[in-house]
């Protein structure tokens, strides 16, 4: 059996700088070429830091304890698409949970994330955000690349969009959580900022909102950052002196040793399951203290 290709924290770090930052892959595959010793070395490697949509999933598309739908809802000027699950046996209404993609779009493995959250005992709903776009492409590189074409303003509309939607739903208490993560997380905590009708926010590894907009959040907020992701936790002091001195509701988790992505079990190399198990244990009590 060949052996694993040992994995570098300059070849992550490389990896996050281009696919959030450069978006160039060339001049990535030659800086990790350059890490690696070769070219093959480098194609070996690639995969391996990259999210695979063909791992398994924690819980399966036709699971018969969910119920589950691709649905369209109204957005900020224009339909948003999205993947709506719920408990197949609830014979009540169900706090919601909105499930935001990282910047690949709402992919196999957030349908997966979406449907470990009804199975927790809520509504979950994972849009689209890339709908005003035609909705996300099968290519991961292309899908990444809508990202820069989006309106932050009317992607941050159909987030608002998106919690009146769920707080109106028949099948909902019309409590209504956000989770995100990378891309969502930065989305989640613009969302708190925007809507007061938020009832309560997790962010995994998300950029920070402007220090001064931070008066504006009425959600409590529960903040998931790795330990090893020096370009968000650049953000985290000032956010957290900002939530401080505003008063407001929030708890900072860093999860020494890992890497930024490291909730997403479909990145090999980046995934860290004792912190993704932490963490997650850690958001499922939180939306039920506050949603329910």
């Amino acid at each position: 059996m060949q052996d694993q290709p040992k994995i570098t924290q300059a070849m992550i770090d490389a990896y996050d700088e281009y696919t959030h930052l450069t978006l160039d892959r060339r001049a990535f595959m030659n800086r990790l070429t350059r890490l690696a010793g070769s070219g093959a070395a480098a194609a070996a490697i690639a995969p391996l830091l990259a999210a695979n949509s063909a791992r398994a999933a924690m819980v399966a598309d036709d699971d018969e304890r969910l119920e589950a739908e691709d649905i369209t809802y109204p957005g900020e000027g224009g339909e948003m698409k999205g993947y709506l699950v719920r408990p197949a046996d609830a014979g009540e209404k169900l706090p919601a949970v909105i499930v935001v993609h990282e910047n690949r779009g709402l992919n196999p493995h957030i349908r997966d994330v979406a449907r470990r959250v009804a199975l927790e005992g809520f509504v979950a709903l994972a849009p689209d955000f890339l709908s005003p776009l035609g909705g996300t492409p099968e290519d991961e590189d292309k899908a990444r690349g809508l990202f820069g074409a989006l309106d932050r303003d009317q992607t941050v509309g159909n987030a608002v969009a998106t919690q009146a939607f769920l707080a109106g739903h028949d099948a909902t208490t019309g409590k209504v959580g956000v989770i995100g993560f990378c891309w969502g997380g930065a989305l989640v905590n613009n969302l708190a900022v925007a809507d007061p009708e938020l009832d309560a926010g997790v962010a995994y590894y998300g950029t920070q909102p402007a220090a001064e907009d931070v008066a504006r959040i009425e959600a409590p907020l529960l903040l998931h950052y790795a330990a090893l992701d020096e370009r968000v936790n650049a953000g985290i002091d000032a956010y957290r002196a900002a939530l401080e001195d505003a008063g407001k509701t929030f708890t900072i988790h860093v999860y020494e040793g890992v890497n930024h992505a490291f909730n997403n079990d479909t990145s090999e190399a980046r995934y860290d399951s004792a912190a993704a198990e932490l963490a997650w244990e850690r958001t499922i009590a939180f939306l039920k203290e506050n949603l329910t």
